[in-house]
């Protein structure tokens, strides 16, 4: 959510920020409904205070024996008006709590200006992408002809965007993500977690989903949704309270599978693992004081870097441009994957400070020792990584001519001593 305070004193700054973002001002209509409120909240607090003090003059007219019949009129009266009031009052606070709540965070001022992709900016690449003597294949053209990638079989379980993995290529895809979970928890101070699948509306709300991402979500019968990403969960074990600015900051992750519905996506990577209802991914979480979200924001970075760099994949990195963030990030670094059998980057992570702007929707703060006043929190997301498409990137740049897949060294251990994928399934 935004700071109404900071709108008030600076209304074209917050209207620069939506420029930016390529969305029309909208401070002028934010306030109307904001001074509509306040005249409101006045108003009822007024006529509560005119009540209560009524009813006390009627008591002392009481007992000095004097006719109270006009104040008693004038406190029904009032009484009557109050529920109209409250109502009112409501109204005009969901209409402005609806109205920020679909406003993006505003880029902070380091962010590249640009309307698409086109206008992120390169940060750095890693590694050389691999020259093949052969034509390079995809992942699923690997897999199928493995025999450890299904997708005919998941498409009559549950339909399309969905696989089913077999033998020691489903043993990899465990390997990846206990690899990178080791990873974070040993050498980046990451606490791991196991968290629900399952969330409640005020969870999705708090990190951003809703209310303007409900169609690419799940949910279920009963009202709950299946969580798009761990970020979801572990954001929120932050929510509604008060932490010691000692305790900062927390890091956490957590190995889980993830649910997008994929809305608007029709037509694109329709073959393969790219683009899934179901995946899994390594989330990485931090939530701290606002002075350290910059720093936490690479240390983040390095960290989801860092599995690349173990598994020897190529990458770049690069800052996405205010066009092309997500909808609560402040600034957002995306991590590029080569995948030889596309000839091409593809993102594997995005790295994202959000600011407060996720903390005051979770009402989340911070206070330090000996100090009543309170701050919002700073909240940080990353993937490290998403565990399907490390997998992919696996198969395609660790491929060999004869269909087989030699294993990073990293990996070895994890895969039981296994240096190389070959053969069809038992």
């Amino acid at each position: 959510m935004h700071d109404l305070s900071l709108i008030r004193s600076a209304p074209e700054a917050f209207d620069a920020g939506l420029a930016r973002r390529g969305l029309p001002p909208r401070s002028q209509e934010i306030l109307e409904l904001d001074a509509h409120r306040r005249a409101l909240i006045l108003e009822t607090e007024q006529t509560q205070a005119r009540r209560n003090e009524a009813s006390k003059e009627i008591g002392l007219k009481k007992r000095q024996g004097e006719n109270a019949d006009a104040l008693m009129a004038e406190v029904a009266r009032l009484k009557d008006v109050l529920p109209d009031l409250e109502i009112r009052l409501k109204a005009a606070e969901e209409g402005l709590d609806q109205l920020l709540a679909t406003l993006p965070n505003l880029p902070a001022d380091d962010v590249p200006a640009g309307s698409d992709e086109s206008g992120n900016v390169e940060r750095h690449r890693f590694g050389v992408p691999r020259k093949f003597n052969y034509a390079a294949k995809q992942h699923f053209d690997l897999g199928e002809a493995l025999g450890m990638m299904d997708f005919e079989a998941a498409a009559r379980l549950s339909g399309s965007r969905f696989v089913v993995l077999r033998n020691q290529i489903a043993r990899l895809e465990r390997a990846l993500a206990n690899f990178m979970l080791d990873l974070h928890t040993t050498e980046f101070g990451f606490t791991e977690m196991s968290v629900p699948y399952l969330v409640r509306d005020s969870a999705v709300y708090g990190t951003g989903q809703l209310p303007k991402f409900e169609e690419d979500l799940f949910r279920t019968t009963r009202g709950d949704w299946l969580i798009p990403t761990s970020e979801v969960p572990l954001t929120n074990l932050a929510a509604d309270q008060i932490w010691a600015e000692e305790e900062l900051p927390l890091r956490f992750t957590a190995h889980t599978p993830c649910f997008r519905s994929e809305a608007g996506s029709a037509g694109r990577d329709t073959r393969g693992m790219i683009r899934l209802h179901q995946f899994s991914k390594v989330e990485m979480v931090v939530v701290c004081a606002p002075e350290e979200s910059d720093r936490e924001h690479e240390r983040m970075l390095t960290a989801a870097q860092t599995v690349l760099e173990r598994l020897e994949l190529p990458y770049r990195t690069v800052t996405l441009c205010t066009g092309d963030m997500g909808f609560a990030a402040r600034k957002t670094y995306d991590i590029e994957v080569w995948l030889p059998g596309q000839e091409a980057y593809r993102e594997i992570s995005s790295v994202s400070n959000c600011g407060d702007f996720q903390a005051r929707r979770m009402k989340a703060r911070c206070r330090k020792a000996g100090e009543k006043h309170t701050r919002f929190l700073h909240t940080l997301n990353g993937s490290g990584l998403a565990v399907g498409r490390a997998l992919v990137a696996v198969l395609e740049n660790y491929q060999r001519e004869d269909g087989s897949i030699a294993l990073p060294s990293v990996l070895h251990p994890y895969m039981g001593g296994l240096t190389k994928i070959e053969g069809a399934a038992a």
